[in-house]
């Protein structure tokens, strides 16, 4: 009897740890660290294609914000990238040179996999020149995406 009460409460521990752990990490902004299967940022004098030309060779349509480029990974039954579409489409509607561009992982797994995304949403912020600046795995709040905009 005791044996198993013990293991229900290790449980619910762990579980409330999580718990915490996910509200305190999901949605915050994270430095670029370097990635192996990342397109390398370019040197100075060098035309900035890298990471952009991927993006535009999976989506041709795609515009490039002059300050800033919100780029949105979702799959289409996720609740919080609804709410990070709204979020990041309002910021692109006030802030001038800042545009939102939505990825469907689902249809674009090569993307995906070359630029590292692990889960939806994730939203990675590239700066005017295509390169990213930052990026935050989880439904990010509005003044977080200000306060990392370049």
């Amino acid at each position: 009897m005791t044996t198993g009460l013990w293991t229900a409460v290790a449980a619910v521990v762990v579980a409330v740890a999580f718990g915490l752990y996910r509200q305190y990490a999901d949605g915050r902004f994270r430095a670029r660290t370097a990635n192996p299967t990342q397109v390398e940022a370019p040197k100075p004098g060098e035309p900035t294609d890298g990471l952009w030309a991927s993006v535009t060779s999976a989506l041709p349509d795609a515009e490039r914000g002059e300050r800033a480029t919100l780029l949105q990974f979702s799959s289409a039954f996720c609740a919080p990238c609804r709410a990070t579409r709204r979020t990041l489409a309002d910021i692109a509607e006030v802030v001038p040179g800042v545009v939102h561009v939505e990825v469907d992982a689902e249809y674009h797994l090569e993307l995906v996999r070359e630029l590292g995304i692990l889960r939806t949403p994730t939203t990675l912020i590239l700066d005017g020149t295509g390169t990213e600046v930052t990026r935050a795995a989880g439904a990010p709040r509005k003044e977080q995406v200000l306060a990392a905009l370049p």
